[in-house]
This record gives structure tokens, sequence and C-alpha cells, in this order.
């Protein structure tokens, strides 16, 4: 008698591909580049070994499921993506589990029935800035129980906070530059003082400085100011993304980047970049780095030392801020020859052209095998206390 047509035992049936829920967008003013990022992440995952499911989050926060076609999700004739472009429906949601026992996904619609989705294995937040690369989504999944790459709660936090992450590495001796914090309730109640607070600054540090929001990231919202007469308007420029800005001082030398991994036996560095002056803007502001795309230097031009000198500090960043995952570490070569952490990035620009994807690159992990090693990572690592 022939089997072939006989339903086949729970143990003949081939084990199901983890899913992968892929979520992009966001409320923060990093909405379209979390897009171009989630799309190059996209096209570069394994169909073959996992299923994906992609998510995005509109302005407004609602949660959406989108159609998969990571080539719309390009900077266009200077023009970033927008979720609601390939949201399925105007008015359906995704909804998460709240039950660490049940990771099934939801998708509701008014006036339907719910529909479900299936369960989810480990989230890919390609988020960026707050609302979700600050530790407000990965609490929310460390209260679903999913597994999710890139780090946990408070180092999350801490990396978004570039006030907290200065005071977290000058705790653990690594290398700071000067800066004074203007906190919302203290330029609110007496702006005068806190002007004085940055001018008294100035006099001590000299010009030019550059005017930070405090939780904002891809140079949104940074200015930098030559002298007196621009500190107001850069002041409100700071304050239309984050009632918290910083104030830094201006470090003369080479900007160097590195990249760390997690693997398997732990944090692991890349080959160091450099990020060379751009002669068309100012810094490297936010046109530079995703519009005009400029290009860095992989692996930076330093000696041996150097490099080994980066690459120690960008592992000692990771572990100070209790990282998981992935990290870019940015840092000032000075004059003197002493390198200076700038900040860490715990999800940072990860298109192709991006400098962490393009550090692994030359380091001898593709892209490809970049991104499913954060899989891998997230689903090995456990949610809760660790």
């Amino acid at each position: 008698m022939s089997t072939e047509n006989l339903p086949q035992s729970p143990e003949q049936q081939p084990p199901r591909k983890p899913r992968v829920a892929v979520v992009f967008g966001g409320r923060s003013s990093e909405h379209g580049i979390s897009m171009v990022t989630a799309g190059a992440v996209l096209r570069a995952i394994d169909r073959t070994k996992y299923d994906v499911l992609p998510i995005g989050i509109t302005r407004e926060g609602r949660w959406v499921l989108t159609a998969d076609e990571p080539e719309r999700m390009a900077i266009t004739e200077r023009r970033t993506p927008d979720v609601e472009e390939l949201a399925e429906s105007s008015e359906g949601g995704v909804i998460l589990p709240v039950d660490p026992a049940n990771r099934e996904v939801v998708y509701s619609e008014p006036g339907s029935v719910p529909k479900a989705l299936g369960e989810v294995d480990v989230v890919f937040p390609m988020l960026h800035g707050p609302y979700g690369e600050d530790g407000t989504l990965q609490g929310l999944l460390e209260l679903s129980g999913v597994p999710y790459v890139g780090s946990g709660v408070l180092a999350s936090a801490v990396g978004q906070d570039k006030e907290y992450m200065k005071r977290v590495f000058i705790s653990f001796g690594l290398p700071v530059g000067p800066y004074v914090v203007i906190r919302p309730r203290e330029w609110e109640l007496d702006e005068s003082t806190a002007r004085k607070k940055i001018i008294d600054f100035a006099g001590e540090h000299g010009w030019p400085l550059f005017v930070k929001p405090a939780r904002a990231g891809s140079s949104i919202g940074i200015t930098k100011v030559d002298d007196l007469s621009g500190l107001d308007e850069a002041i409100a420029a700071a304050r239309r993304h984050d009632p918290k800005f910083l104030v830094e001082a201006l470090l003369r030398g080479r900007e160097i980047e590195c990249g760390v991994l997690e693997f398997e036996d732990g944090p692991r560095a890349s080959v160091p970049a450099e990020i060379p002056p751009v002669q068309s803007h100012d810094y490297y502001d936010f046109e530079a780095k995703y519009i005009d795309s400029t290009p860095g230097l992989v692996p930076a031009p330093l000696t041996p030392e150097q490099t080994a000198e980066v690459r120690r500090l960008a592992v000692e960043a990771f572990d100070a801020a209790s990282c998981e995952g992935l990290v870019r570490a940015d840092f000032f070569l000075t004059e003197d020859g002493t390198f200076v952490i700038n900040e860490i990035n715990t999800m940072p620009g990860f298109t192709p052209i991006s400098m962490y994807p393009q550090m692994w690159e030359a380091t001898g992990v593709p892209y490809p095998e970049l991104v499913d090693r954060l899989i891998q990572a997230a689903l090995r690592r456990p949610t809760g206390l660790r």
C-alpha cells in the first residue's frame, strides 16, 4: 500500500523556518532613514533560511503590515520614503503579543475579525532614534518574551542619550571630549542663565561649538556654531528634535569609526574606517551621510598600533554600556595622537554603503553574513535578565 497520500507524522514534517519580523519607520525624525536601512536588510535576509514579516510603524505610531518590496524603500530624488506609502491598509494595525507564552502576531481592521499572522521568533528592529532605538521598543519586546536583534533596554537607552552615554564612558575611564548639557527645565525656567552657561563654556574651550539634540541621531538637528550670533538659532534647531540638548567643543583631528559585532565567543571589533573632510559640507551632516553618500576610507589609514588601540577602545565602549549584538563606535583621533570617543550607535546605519557594513565587509564578513550573524545572536540570547 502506498503511503504517498497519508498525512505525515510530526517527526516527518520539515522543521519550520525561524520567522523574522523586520520592524522599521517609527515616530522619530529618522523615520525615512530607518526605512532605507530596513530595505537593505530585507534584500539581504536569506529567504531559504528564514520567513520574513515586514512591519512598518507610521510617523503617528500605528503598526502596519507593509508590502515586502525593498526596492521601494530607497532615497529617490533626495527624498526618503515613508511607511504610509507601503502600508497594505490605511486603517488596519498589527498587534504584538503581550503574553511571553504566545508569540503570535495579530492583524486587526475596524469591523473585521482579527487575523492571526503566525508566530514571530525574532524581531529585527531597524528603528533609529527615539521610540525604537532608545529602549522603548526593547522594553515592549522584553515584556512580550520575543527575542530581538541588538542591545537591551539599558544599553539602548544609554546609547540614545548622549549625556548619559558620556557619563558611562567617563566612569569606565574612556576618553571623552568637553561638553555641557542643558536640560529642559533649566532652559524653560531661565533661558538667560542657561545661555550664559554655554557662553562660559565657549569662553573656556573656544568657538566653534556643536549644538546637538541629546537624543537624536543621523546628525539631525546638529549645528556647527562659529560665534555667538548663531547660537540661538542652533539651540532652536536642536530643541525642535529634543528639549534636552548638548553643546560640545570642537575636537581638531580625524574622524575614525569602528564596528563591534557579537560573535559566539564575545564581541569583536572590525577594521576601522575614516570619514575624510567633506568639501561640500561644513561637517559630516545628514546630507553628507545619506543624500550625497560621502565615501569613507575603509580601512582607515592608521598605523598598526593606532588600529589596535581604536579596536580595543570600541570593544571597551561596547562592554561599558552593556551592549549586545552590534555597535558602531565613533572616535576623534586628535592632533596629539589621542583617541577620544564621540558616541556609540546601538543600531547604526545599515545600508550596504553605510560605514558599519563596509567595515565588516573589509574585515571578512560580507553583508548577508552580517545580517545572518545578528539574527542568530538574537535567537541564542534569551529575553529577561541576563
